[in-house]
């Protein structure tokens, strides 16, 4: 399903990395995108930020943060979003993108993604930050699903609505990090089918793919490993239901070389196809994992179509 954004589909991409820099400057390999870390960049006029203008000069980039705290009740940062659109408007990328998280209070950046409670009065506030940041970046945000380790009592919304209310009242786009999803499915004992069933497909802009590590009674978005099975099944379904989506990537720890990182990102072909199975030996990885809702169960339980 097209996005109702208008952006465009930019196919397969990766997280660009500094480990790769020389790599992808020398060989200039047939990746479809990349995207950045905008924080890495933003205040560095060095030789970082050159070699991002040179990759921009030749694949089309996107910008992907992680210290906006949309959901803080700390006054925006306007001098961030000043080095944020100038950073932008160097490199021109297809979209920007953020979390549904805080990420700091009383101006004490944590440099970790804090969830925030789920209600009617945390949505109008992220709601109209999202616009101000909108108005003032001249650009829709793309706003990503956090990954969860607890979930707050006084939350009375499920993720999966209240990011579909936020995209109706704010017309942001969002990035489905489907790793996220299958880990705080586990993490809150929650239905990651019913999650994606229930999100606007159509707001659907990105998709992150990534590692996690089962530390057995709960799970940790690492992305310093392949994609588990479990976690590819649950893509192969949502693809069904955005297939217009941009696909990335992400690899943050034990980075590999360059062509095992893009090797893992070419598997998402294989699970773009609805009648793929694994093989015997992937099913036997896949039951090493312990998921609250296996996937191999409900994999293919799709609506159809969004009712939103």
């Amino acid at each position: 399903m097209p996005n109702k954004l208008g952006l465009p589909n930019l196919g397969l991409g990766l997280g660009l990395r500094s480990q790769h820099f020389d790599h992808i400057l020398k060989k200039s390999p047939e990746v479809d995108w990349f995207e950045v870390i905008s924080e890495n960049f933003m205040d560095s006029h060095g030789r970082p930020r050159q070699i991002l203008k040179q990759i921009a000069e030749r694949y089309p980039v996107v910008m992907h943060g992680v210290s906006m705290s949309i959901g803080s009740t700390d006054p925006l940062n306007f001098e961030y979003l000043k080095s944020l659109k100038t950073l932008a408007d160097e490199v021109n990328p297809a979209w920007i993108s953020d979390h549904l998280c805080w990420t700091g209070v009383l101006t004490t950046n944590s440099h970790d993604l804090l969830p925030l409670p789920l209600n009617d009065e945390s949505l109008q506030h992220v709601c109209d930050r999202i616009n101000q940041i909108q108005d003032y970046l001249e650009r829709p945000l793309i706003i990503e699903n956090p990954s969860t380790y607890a979930t707050f009592k006084n939350s009375t919304i499920p993720e999966w609505e209240f990011l579909r209310i936020m995209t109706e009242e704010t017309g942001c786009g969002l990035l489905l990090d489907v790793n996220n999803v299958f880990v705080s499915s586990f993490n809150n004992d929650f239905d990651p089918v019913e999650y994606i069933n229930g999100l606007p497909h159509d707001k659907i802009v990105q998709m992150h793919l990534a590692g996690h590590q089962n530390c057995g009674n709960y799970i940790i978005d690492t992305h310093d490993r392949e994609v588990n099975t479990q976690v590819w099944k649950l893509f192969q379904m949502t693809y069904q239901l955005a297939s217009d989506a941009s696909i990335l990537l992400e690899w943050d720890g034990n980075i590999p070389a360059f062509d095992v990182y893009h090797s893992e990102l070419l598997k998402s072909k294989k699970y773009m196809d609805p009648t793929f199975t694994e093989s015997a030996q992937e099913k036997i990885y896949a039951d090493q994992e312990q998921v609250s809702n296996p996937l191999n169960v409900v994999s293919l339980e799709l609506t159809g179509h969004s009712e939103y």
